[in-house]
């Protein structure tokens, strides 16, 4: 499958599909079959792999870092993303005695050497705040994001599940290069509260987890997926493509071309997404989605 990437050139350099690897150590893959899946991924075009310091418990960044070691060449042909910013309450983290969040300076440059250490990498590509901190310090965290840039270790950096306003303030005082949200058809949210407006009018690209909902799309006691479900299978009949490249082409369809990020360790739900890049929607078979996703028609 080859794609016109220039159609989904952006600031993070990130390829238009992200492999999210949040449920990693579940998927019982020993660091061979990690490397087998690595390249599958990249051999679909997918280069940019999305992490945060605190996905398995802790754990994820290692066990793709274990990967990386294993095949020292791949480094130069990804993309990393991580997050950093959550301070969880975890076996793996004693001194963390409530969830919190914190954007101090020594917090977000130790969770980077971190991330760098577990990753087996010397730089990030692309480091997000995970969750908007009430006591950020905007001017403090960019003079963070400089010198983590100075010293190569960041290349690019943006936010995560912030509101617009949040986004702004730090925008103000350092360039932003993505914001990853969550938007799907069965959250289509961010349409209306000014967040992909926002990315619109900022250059800002955005970076959509949860692209099927959590795998909700597919519950069969949900009312809301049942009626998105039943309107993607029959425009993926009409398109001659399958009901989960449908959802990817409806996410895909926004002008401000916001890259899914897949969750599964099949390289076949990888290719799902890869399809979908190809496939353009119609605006009335956009709105049809979105109409069943509300469950009523649109205003």
């Amino acid at each position: 499958m080859s794609f016109d990437t220039a159609r989904f050139e952006n600031p993070a350099g990130l390829s238009p599909i992200v492999a999210g690897c949040w449920r990693m150590a579940d998927w019982g893959l020993d660091a061979a079959e990690r490397v087998r899946w690595i390249e599958g991924a990249l051999a679909l075009g997918v280069s940019a792999f999305d992490h945060a310091d605190l996905y398995g418990d802790y754990r994820v960044e290692a066990l793709f870092g274990d990967a990386l070691a294993a095949a020292p060449g791949l480094r130069d042909r990804l993309q990393l993303v991580t997050k950093c910013g959550i301070r969880l309450v975890s076996a793996q983290r004693p001194a963390h005695r409530v969830k919190s969040y914190d954007t101090s300076r020594a917090h977000v440059t130790a969770s980077v050497e971190e991330s760098l250490r577990s990753l087996r990498t010397d730089r990030i590509d692309l480091l997000l705040i995970h969750r908007p901190d009430a006591l950020m310090n905007p001017a403090d965290l960019a003079r963070t994001f400089e010198d983590l840039k100075a010293a190569g270790k960041v290349l690019q950096v943006g936010v995560s599940n912030h509101s617009p306003s949040q986004l702004a303030l730090l925008q103000r005082f350092h360039p932003l290069a993505a914001h990853q949200i969550e938007f799907s058809p069965l959250q289509p949210c961010a349409l209306d509260d000014g967040t992909l407006d926002q990315c619109l009018a900022l250059g800002i690209r955005p970076m959509a987890w949860s692209p099927l909902g959590g795998g909700r799309l597919f519950a069969q006691d949900d009312a809301a997926a049942a009626r998105v479900r039943k309107v993607l299978t029959e425009l993926a009949a009409r398109h001659g493509a399958s009901p989960t490249t449908l959802a990817y082409a409806w996410i895909l369809r926004h002008p401000a071309a916001p890259l899914p990020i897949t969750g599964s360790g099949r390289i076949e739900r990888l290719r799902d997404a890869v399809d979908a890049l190809s496939l353009e929607l119609p605006a009335e078979d956009w709105y049809a989605v979105l109409e069943a996703a509300r469950g009523v028609p649109v205003p």
